[in-house]
């Protein structure tokens, strides 16, 4: 008979939790509660098996460091040898599968990802946004004796939820009172790279993908009734519902929604007054505020949303959904365009005409990043867009301004007020379409708030170039503008590049456009833009960029403001049609773009290709980078390829002789072969 080993669970458990007594910690067993808002997040998290309702670590802790912070401990032991923690290629702990889904037999088999796995219920439930998560396994030696091992990780939102390694412990003296202190201050001397925020911020940014397939598949399919812009402005009130402010507003939860018909406490009308005490703590300017409600409460005050049936409202389900499939994302606070991936994903699944379509396909946020770098933009600039969408651009660029801060500014104060600065100062933007407008709000508040000058306003006919909100008669002093134009617009688009443009003094700009606008279709306002502004560079983009939304042929166009552009100028032409990624259209794939050639590299050339100049060509030849010039009265003359020579050299002679003479060779080799085996 085969001679299975066995765990030593209870024994590894009787081992920790006798140090655990002996610190005289007041811990919990897998069965007892810690504390109601812990219980309730392990609770409401899927569990271990992909279910819901039973996350139970074997032990936990609520621990206070001298600064009277809490910092939850859970607790998971196992009692196989190999069994302490399963890690991916890249050294994290291990929790998802190559689809993005939940890596459930991870989760279930290895200590310290089960630990992991409860610490992220406390992330997407409650309002820790520290947890020390612990595994710990073990086994009997030759001789009977129990060999341990423990695995300490950090799991916060700044590391978003991945977790990180603390260090190597033998036993859990460190959670001893007089040793926790020090224990506290070693975590926060933890740091991730920034390559490896990169990485993780690139695998939940593809977990957000696929929940918001998975959300916005199951409201289409089974919430009967709600049109597009209720979809959207559900899922902005139900997240801002639950963002809370510490101290100040309590987030929402699901327990709060009663499903009743009483006037005054509806479902809907509970949330809206949440809504209010949230924007009412952030000073939203009065005449934003009000907007936001007016246009929410539209929606979430309807009868039949508030319709009770088998005792919970269309409302009460439509939030559940939301709050478990997204909460997770935007509590750790990740630096991404959420509401743009929102925002294309609930609008992919809409009957719109192709051409409607076309019009509201916002920037991939690698784009948005890579056009923010093409205007320079840095921690003192001022960035606008006249066409926000959902605001994707000035996330990419509050991001750029806020890292430059956070890379050239020393002193902790001065860095804390330059971020202040830039989110409520530096940044402007307008949005016309109230839905895409309420998202762009959204954004900025998830940000962190730069949502203090989102104009919902014609930024053709109706602005001057004015703040939104405080010093309302000072002018905005843009000095880097970023746009991705409805393309339906006069000139592609152009328009708006010619208006935001001639209100500025100085600086750089980045558009991404229809690349017809510069072979002929936008004249008219391609050549008044060189009357008063250079191009420095036309970049050709790849056909498939906007794939699933839009087939167009885009170029991006970078232009030095305020300076005229000379017959002589240089303006550097880049074929960027392979761009390093590989992208597909599947509604049910788990990632359509991938890295398949160097991608982020060949993004970074071209970003110092256009500042520096053929020196810069490393992955890139000159086949794809060319130097040449424009005529300024021209104006259609934009998207040049670099010329081809078609003079034949001596090299091409010799190898063209070379290659004949071959071909003669191999004929008189064929045919005496021929012959040969006709006289045998």
């Amino acid at each position: 008979m085969k001679n299975e080993t066995k765990s030593i669970e209870p024994n590894i458990a009787d081992l920790a939790n006798g140090w655990l007594k002996s610190y005289k910690l007041d811990y919990k067993l897998e069965q007892e509660s810690l504390n109601s808002e812990i219980d309730k997040a392990l609770s409401d998290y899927f569990t271990k098996n992909g279910g819901v309702g039973a996350n139970r670590p074997d032990a936990k802790l609520l621990l206070k460091d001298k600064n009277l912070n809490f910092y939850p401990v859970l607790i998971e032991y196992k009692g196989y040898k190999d069994k302490l923690v399963k890690l991916d290629n890249d050294g994290q702990v291990e929790n998802r599968n190559a689809k993005n889904e939940p890596n459930l037999k991870n989760i279930n088999s290895y200590a310290v990802n089960g630990a992991v796995h409860y610490a992220n219920a406390l992330l997407h439930h409650t309002s820790y946004t520290d947890i020390i998560a612990i595994g710990m396994t073990g086994y009997k030696d030759e001789f009977g004796k129990i060999q341990h091992q423990i695995g300490v990780y950090y799991v916060s939102k700044s590391n978003l939820g991945a977790g990180q390694k603390v260090g190597d412990f033998s036993d859990f003296s460190f959670l001893a009172p007089k040793n926790f202190d020090a224990f506290i201050e070693k975590v926060k001397t933890l740091h991730l790279s920034q390559e490896e925020i990169d990485k993780l911020k690139e695998q939940r940014e593809k977990e957000i993908d696929a929940s918001l397939v998975k959300l916005n598949n199951d409201i289409y399919q089974n919430e009967k009734g709600l049109g597009e812009n209720d979809r959207v402005y559900l899922v902005a009130a139900s997240i801002i519902a639950t963002l809370g402010i510490p101290g100040k507003v309590a987030p929402l939860e699901k327990s709060d929604l009663k499903s009743s018909t009483e006037k005054g406490n509806t479902d809907g009308e509970i949330i809206v007054r949440k809504i209010k005490a949230f924007l009412d703590e952030k000073e939203i300017p009065a005449e934003k505020k009000d907007f936001i409600l007016r246009t929410l409460q539209n929606t979430l005050t309807t009868e039949n949303i508030n319709k009770i049936e088998n005792g919970e409202s269309q409302l009460k389900r439509v939030f559940t959904k939301i709050v478990d499939d997204l909460g997770i994302y935007y509590k750790i606070g990740l630096t991404t365009d959420f509401t743009g991936k929102l925002f294309n994903e609930m609008y992919g699944w809409l009957g719109f005409s192709q051409d409607k379509l076309n019009d509201v396909v916002l920037t991939p946020s690698y784009v948005a990043s890579f056009l923010v770098k093409l205007a320079r933009v840095n921690k003192d600039s001022y960035v606008w867009d006249f066409a926000t969408g959902s605001a994707g651009l000035l996330v990419a660029a509050m991001n750029e301004m806020l890292k430059d801060a956070k890379e050239t500014i020393t002193s902790p104060e001065q860095l804390n007020q330059k971020q202040v600065e830039i989110k409520a100062r530096q940044l402007l933007g307008l949005e016309l379409l109230p839905s895409v407008y309420m998202l762009a709000i959204l954004n900025m508040i998830l940000m962190g708030d730069g949502s203090s000058n989102i104009l919902n306003k014609d930024s053709l006919t109706d602005f001057e170039g004015n703040y939104a909100f405080g010093k309302t008669n000072d002018k905005f002093p843009a000095d880097a503008f970023v746009l991705n134009p409805p393309y339906s617009a006069k000139g592609n688009g152009m328009n708006f590049v010619e208006k935001a443009l001639g209100m500025m003094n100085r600086g750089y700009a980045a558009i991404i456009i229809q690349n017809s606008a510069g072979s002929g279709k936008a004249k008219e306002y391609t050549t008044k833009i060189l009357e008063k502004h250079t191009l420095l560079a036309s970049i050709k983009m790849p056909i498939d960029l906007f794939i699933g939304k839009s087939s167009v042929q885009t170029n991006v166009y970078v232009f030095k403001v305020n300076e005229k552009h000379q017959k002589g100028d240089i303006v550097k032409f880049i074929d960027f049609s392979n761009d390093g990624y590989t992208r597909t259209n599947r509604k049910k794939a788990s990632n359509n773009l991938r890295d398949t050639d160097r991608a982020k590299e060949r993004y970074e050339e071209v970003v110092d290709l256009v500042r520096f100049g053929r020196s810069k060509l490393s992955i890139f030849t000159e086949k794809e980078y060319y130097e040449g010039t424009i005529d300024p009265k021209n104006g259609t003359d934009w998207n040049q390829t670099a010329p081809i020579d078609t003079v034949p050299t001596l090299q091409d002679f010799k190898k063209t002789v070379s290659d004949y003479l071959a071909w003669e060779v191999s004929n008189i080799l064929k045919s005496q072969n021929k012959g040969d085996n006709l006289g045998k």
